[in-house]
């Protein structure tokens, strides 16, 4: 499932993220950086004082660059590039603030203002992309900005307090960058990973609003349902606090979802709404939390064995599935009651056919397979074999099956003595006679 159907429900939220917001979270955009007592020559202090000083954002940044220029080798080198890039998001130039971004990771790789700008910036381009391959190459750029943000060390003219503020904020933001470029490439564990540690590096209260935790956790629950196998548990729970915190239309949108994950797992509806109520107070499930299985094949089959008096009764779909997914004992006795007995078997799909067998496809699963449930060994030669897809009408006897745990199409059932029936002619519809024409009446 795609964020861009989250953009509205982003859009609405107080909480949601931005390059411009982030660097703004992390540093004083309007304010010069400080020197640290830095000695200057009067000359380039003047060209430095003027420049941090200009009001006009574009005449500023001109005025910066300029300074750079003019001192490539200034002791404030970092701190004006940041003060750059933080301009450049005053006026929402994205590309102005990547290309700062860049150069201020020349000077200083471990700035963690400009990973994290350069996280934000190429997740947002992501966004905008329609061809797969582009997207993911911006989303991966993304990830690698944000893996190396989370190992930067702080700076020597950094205060601890400030750091530590610095990385609390952009923390989350890292993570989800990971997770999401995770996801899109389908590395399901990677994703889960991360959006755990995303969704624990704030507030509960804050996955509870509307807004990009809230919306992860959505995804979290996503990418557990498109793990290998599918955990339908933890997915039920997560997507399920989505739909009961979210706003309409995203809760309708979504509850399919959730629903689907629980059904999947518990196969029927019922006991639900206790998890609905869980979910909406609990970020994670508790550690007793479980959603009883759905009986198993095996198990309903022996359901069906023990409440059904007359297994000759049953359709023919019910005694497939009884041989295909029974127990051999429950399987055994369903063919006792079959072995030997005669059938004719209506829609025959043909899967393979010689004058003497025919294989071919008969419940829904084998039809949607395109493999052979049936044998048919032929009573006599045919003398047209029909062709592969043909629909046919078969009569034969029980001779044998053959379970195959595991496979598309897990019983193969034999018959023997079998006899394809002609198709039924239907009648020529009598000629249509000709319409008889009057001659208009004379008047006298």
């Amino acid at each position: 499932m795609k964020k861009v159907l989250f953009a509205s429900f982003l859009a609405a939220a107080a909480v949601a993220v931005s390059p411009i917001a982030l660097v703004a979270a992390t540093a004083n955009v309007g304010q010069a950086p400080q020197g640290g007592g830095v000695q200057m020559s009067q000359e380039e202090y003047n060209a430095y004082d003027a420049a941090t000083k200009t009001a006009d954002p574009k005449a500023k940044i001109a005025a910066l660059q300029a300074y750079l220029d003019k001192y490539p080798q200034s002791s404030v080198k970092e701190g004006v590039l940041e003060l750059i890039m933080g301009t450049y998001g005053q006026l929402n130039d994205a590309a102005g603030m990547l290309s700062a971004a860049d150069k201020l990771l020349q000077v200083n790789p471990q700035s963690l203002r400009a990973l994290t700008t350069e996280m934000s910036l190429h997740k947002g381009m992501a966004d905008q992309k329609t061809d797969p391959a582009e997207k993911q190459a911006e989303l991966d750029k993304a990830a690698d900005a944000a893996k190396k943000a989370l190992t930067a060390t702080k700076g020597k003219d950094i205060d601890q307090a400030t750091w530590d503020a610095m990385v609390k904020q952009a923390t989350p933001y890292l993570y989800s960058a990971i997770a999401t470029a995770a996801l899109n490439k389908k590395d399901t564990a990677t994703a889960i990973d991360n959006y755990k540690k995303e969704l624990a590096a704030v507030p509960v209260e804050q996955t509870a609003t509307p807004g990009p935790f809230l919306q992860d956790t959505f995804f979290l629950g996503s990418a557990y349902l498109q793990s290998t196998p599918p955990d339908f548990v933890n997915c039920t729970w997560y997507t399920t606090r989505f739909v009961e915190l979210a706003p309409e239309p995203y809760k309708s949108q979504f509850a399919p979802t959730a629903k689907y994950c629980y059904t999947k797992y518990h196969g029927k509806a019922d006991g639900y709404e206790t998890v609905q109520a869980a979910a909406k107070s609990s970020l994670n499930p508790p550690a007793d939390f479980k959603i009883d299985p759905a009986p198993s094949p095996a198990d309903i089959v022996a359901q069906t064995i023990a409440s059904t008096p007359d297994l000759s009764t049953l359709a023919l779909s019910d005694r497939e599935f009884i041989l295909a997914y029974g127990k051999k004992e429950d399987a055994d006795k369903m063919w006792a009651v079959l072995q030997g007995k005669d059938v004719k078997i209506p829609d025959v799909v043909v899967v393979e056919a010689t004058g003497s067998v025919i294989k071919g496809s008969v419940s829904e699963d084998a039809v949607q397979a395109k493999a052979a449930d049936f044998t048919f060994n032929l009573k006599e030669p045919l003398t047209k074999v029909p062709a592969v897809g043909d629909k046919i009408v078969i009569a034969g006897t029980y001779d044998s099956y053959t379970q195959s745990p595991g496979q598309a199409v897990p019983v193969m059932i034999t018959m023997k003595d079998a006899i394809v029936e002609a198709p039924k002619k239907t009648p020529a519809k009598p000629a249509a006679k000709a319409p008889v024409h009057h001659a208009p009446a004379r008047r006298k």
